[in-house]
């Protein structure tokens, strides 16, 4: 049972670094989204999406630079953010899913287009470009809508303003704007960040 699980894990190893090879030319840039894998510890194996600041937040490393780096390098990063949790030093995989679906050159933002954020409890996370004056309640109609496991009364508009790099977050109950009882006029500017909790027992 050993030599099959050694067996396994090696080949595991084999197709992961495979993948990471395929990437290694290519730079995360915002909107992408991450496959992190941990094969240590499977509780810390997630995906998440490159935010328009160019990082992201993972669980012991904190906020880690992400934008303008390749797989292999952000890889390093975590396994050194992460390796004081862990008596040796951990094993990491990351797979870059572009936003473009594609390793094309990063393209520029279309004109006439903004681009909107989604993390979270959404059906379609990542980044999605929408035309000005697009309300908040239509994005997320764009994205897929929220999961059923969505905190509605949660969700969070998070806007950074470009002058001063402070962000001001604004939490909204998404059921009230779907219902219409509340405004649903919000309209969404060039890189906000738009995030839906996971609901809490009994919320």
């Amino acid at each position: 049972m050993r030599h099959i699980k050694q067996i396994f894990l090696a080949l595991l190893f084999a197709s992961l670094a495979t993948v990471a090879t395929a990437q290694s030319e290519y730079n995360v840039r915002p909107g992408d989204s991450l496959a992190i894998e941990v094969l240590e510890d499977a509780s810390l194996n997630r995906s998440v999406v490159v935010l328009p600041d160019g990082r992201f937040n993972f669980p012991f490393a904190g906020s880690i630079q992400a934008a303008g780096r390749n797989a292999t390098q952000i890889q390093s990063a975590i396994s050194q953010g992460i390796t004081s949790n862990f008596a040796t030093t951990p094993t990491v995989f990351v797979t870059v899913r572009p936003v473009a679906g594609s390793f094309a050159p990063t393209p520029t933002t279309s004109a006439g287009t903004i681009d909107v954020y989604f993390l979270g409890e959404i059906n379609s996370p990542g980044v999605v470009s929408v035309k000005p004056g697009t309300t908040l309640l239509q994005a997320i109609a764009i994205s897929g809508g929220v999961t059923r496991f969505a905190a509605v009364k949660r969700v969070q508009l998070r806007r950074t303003n470009r002058q001063t790099g402070v962000q001001n977050v604004i939490t909204l109950n998404y059921k009230a704007l779907a219902n219409g009882t509340a405004s649903n006029a919000i309209e969404l500017k060039d890189g906000d960040v738009i995030l839906v909790p996971e609901r809490r027992l009994f919320e």
